[in-house]
């Protein structure tokens, strides 16, 4: 009898933590939610906590941990930044961090010193904190389980393939919403229109991500953390079909790729299960339709400068790379509150990182403090 695994959720009300409650219910005997976490949604967390009873919850105020606490006697509440670091130390085997931006990276790493596998669906973690929590992972000899449907894709590649040299990781991109546009027709992108992503249903920083190629960039310098290769040995492939998910080229030149239809709940199903492949009752690929024909194209990233930036600032090491997520987070949400323009995304990140001097290899403290300041720049220099 395979024993149950408990899931603590961080971000349970948001696109990818609801679509693992989704893989959660279809597999109730292979799994226990111990924790869950929310924003602003409490009336969703409500919900969960009644379907699933967790031993904690956290809300994003106080004043909604009082009141649920109330309610659900049997939950132990938290609130704030150091409710999610409760949660992540709380007795689980694996926890998920779906949480969006910079607030993932301090939850994951107390985790992972608690001693937990992590399920990381936070980029954002690897890209400003990289050489912290994987010095933090190989020290307490936790599993880091990636999510993003690309980082599965490769972690599924290298299954059975361990220690075989790696030639290139070849990362797929749908190429978003405005995939062949000219930089002027961008200049005019409103965000009702950049939010329409044409294959993957995902939250509204993600989805942003995906139309100014951003999210690319900041899966490369993860891709480079996940599974220790340079960034110059990830190819970006725009592949529109989202049908092939990622690949990996290894020395011999054989390449293997895996494949399926664009369903988070897949690669969720595999970082929970891990080993184990669980069953779920998703769409079969049809290789007749949706994989009748495969295409793939270079990224065009003189329009799309954003995933050029990413590139250089995981070259140019040190702080750079925490400087640009933060000008990337603070210059989205702008976007998205019609404060700037769409292209004024990569102008604010470029200027962000001409404008950068260095620390070296920061902590997590330095990365905490130079997050906080850059975003402080942004707000007082950009967007004002």
């Amino acid at each position: 009898m395979t024993d149950i695994k408990r899931v603590a959720i961080l971000g349970s009300t948001g696109s990818i933590g609801t679509q693992a409650l989704d893989v959660i219910r279809e597999n109730p005997d292979r799994f226990k939610v111990t924790a869950l976490t929310c924003g602003q949604n409490v009336k969703l967390l409500a919900k969960q906590i009644e379907e699933f009873n967790p031993e904690i919850a956290v809300c994003q105020t106080q004043a909604d941990a009082v009141i649920l606490s109330g309610i659900y006697t049997g939950t132990q509440f938290f609130a704030g930044e150091e409710g999610l670091v409760s949660a992540a130390e709380s007795s689980c085997d694996i926890l998920l961090n779906s949480l969006m931006g910079m607030r993932g990276l301090v939850p994951t790493y107390h985790a992972i010193m608690a001693g937990h596998d992590i399920a990381l669906a936070n980029k954002e973690t690897l890209v400003a904190g990289g050489h912290v929590i994987m010095d933090a992972a190989a020290t307490k000899g936790v599993k880091l389980l990636p999510v993003d449907s690309e980082h599965s894709a490769i972690f599924q590649c290298l299954e059975g393939n361990r220690g075989k040299k790696i030639k290139k990781i070849l990362l797929t991109a749908s190429g978003g919403p405005f995939r062949g546009w000219e930089l002027e027709k961008l200049r005019k992108v409103k965000p009702e229109m950049a939010l329409k992503h044409p294959n993957w249903s995902m939250g509204q920083k993600i989805t942003i991500d995906s139309a100014t190629m951003m999210n690319k960039g900041l899966e490369m310098i993860e891709a480079k953390w996940l599974f220790d290769v340079d960034i110059k040995d990830i190819e970006v492939l725009v592949h529109p079909q989202s049908i092939m998910h990622s690949a990996v080229e290894f020395s011999d030149t054989s390449i293997i790729a895996q494949m399926g239809l664009p369903d988070m709940r897949i690669p969720i199903s595999v970082a929970l299960g891990y080993p184990d492949r669980l069953n779920f009752p998703g769409e079969e690929l049809n290789f007749f339709e949706e994989a009748s024909k495969l295409t793939f194209e270079k990224p065009d990233m003189e329009v799309f400068k954003c995933m050029k930036l990413a590139i250089k600032a995981s070259e140019a090491g040190g702080s750079y790379p925490v400087a640009m997520n933060a000008a990337n987070e603070v210059l989205v949400a702008a976007f998205l509150d019609k404060k700037i323009g769409f292209t004024d995304i990569q102008d604010g990140i470029e200027r962000i990182l001409d404008e950068h001097v260095s620390t070296g290899t920061p902590e997590l403290d330095d990365i905490i403090a130079i997050d906080r300041e850059t975003r402080e720049k942004v707000e007082r220099e950009i967007i004002c």
